[in-house]
């Protein structure tokens, strides 16, 4: 996928570590995925780095939330991404940066494509960007409005011309230790959002702000400065990932002990929780993921998005 959010795509092994988006190299089904953990400072914002290249299985991929943020570096044709059914669908050539969102995305491909990117952690993007995260949010935005369009031509030229996708990975890692800069309030936001993390989001905010050292109103601000939402928010969106990823497509379904074992009132408050995530009910997200491990079985890229056709 023109970058998609891969690490949003690629099965991920033991539910969140999920989150880390830690899986070397493969090709499955025509797909050539290759990605690896930079080094550090780097590690402490970025899960990984990756290269892809191939068709997606479909022509168009809704992806629900994730408490996850995305570079795209695009070396293919052009690909689009609608924000949701009220924003009109745009355009991207170069690439395009994208903010831990709080609704699903729809990715639209070229019948083939080929990038580079990162997997931020939620607070990753922050030190790259010339403008605060919480502008950006469900508002993905081009490279070039990111680092401007001589900075990103030459990158795109290099990467193009890079003798294979490890050369590539070190070129792209390269560029981000280059721009990387301090940020004021990361700290606090990095440790907290940790906090979030662990927990799988079942953690009262108001424990977080004192245990920081703020106040709750400061520490809502300095996320939605350096991530685009609140602590809330990045709660929910951590607890709804832990459960969906916990749901086998392939198998029986008990959704009462499902909705009760991730910590949520009632059914009724987890099926509400579902649609605000991914537009669909429970019952009918599984048919749309068995859909795609029916026809596209053991691709590289089943895990998290849905067919939108």
């Amino acid at each position: 996928m023109a970058g998609s959010f891969q690490r949003w795509c690629v099965p991920v092994g033991d539910e969140l570590d999920q989150l880390s988006g830690r899986w070397g190299v493969g090709d499955t089904l025509g797909v050539e995925y290759v990605s690896r953990v930079p080094r550090p400072p780097l590690d402490r914002l970025i899960d990984d780095l990756y290269y892809l290249e191939g068709a997606s299985p479909y022509a168009r991929l809704t992806l629900p939330p994730m408490p996850s943020a995305l570079l795209i570096v695009n070396l293919g044709a052009p690909f689009r991404i609608r924000a949701g059914t009220d924003i009109e669908t745009a355009e991207y050539a170069d690439g395009c940066v994208v903010t831990t969102p709080t609704r699903a995305l729809e990715f639209g491909y070229p019948l083939r494509t080929r990038s580079v990117g990162v997997h931020f952690k939620p607070w990753g993007p922050a030190p790259f960007l010339p403008m605060p995260a919480g502008e950006l949010c469900d508002r993905p935005v081009t490279m070039e409005q990111v680092w401007g369009r001589p900075a990103i031509a030459e990158l795109r030229d290099r990467l193009a011309t890079a003798d294979g996708p490890h050369e590539m990975l070190t070129l792209l890692e390269e560029e981000l230790m280059r721009r990387l800069c301090e940020t004021d309030g990361l700290g606090l936001v990095r440790h907290t959002s940790s906090v979030i993390a662990a927990t799988r989001g079942a953690v009262a905010i108001g424990d977080l702000s004192v245990a920081a050292g703020v106040s709750s109103t400061h520490l809502a601000q300095r996320f939605k400065k350096l991530i685009g939402v609140t602590p809330k928010r990045l709660a929910r969106t951590y607890r709804f990932a832990a459960t969906v990823f916990s749901i086998d497509p392939a198998g029986p379904i008990d959704w009462g002990d499902l909705a009760g074992g991730a910590g949520y009132f009632d059914q009724a408050h987890f099926s509400h929780e579902f649609r605000a995530f991914t537009g669909l009910t429970p019952t009918r997200y599984v048919e749309v993921r068995r859909r795609f491990l029916r026809e596209h079985p053991g691709h590289a890229l089943d895990g998290w998005p849905l067919p939108a056709d």
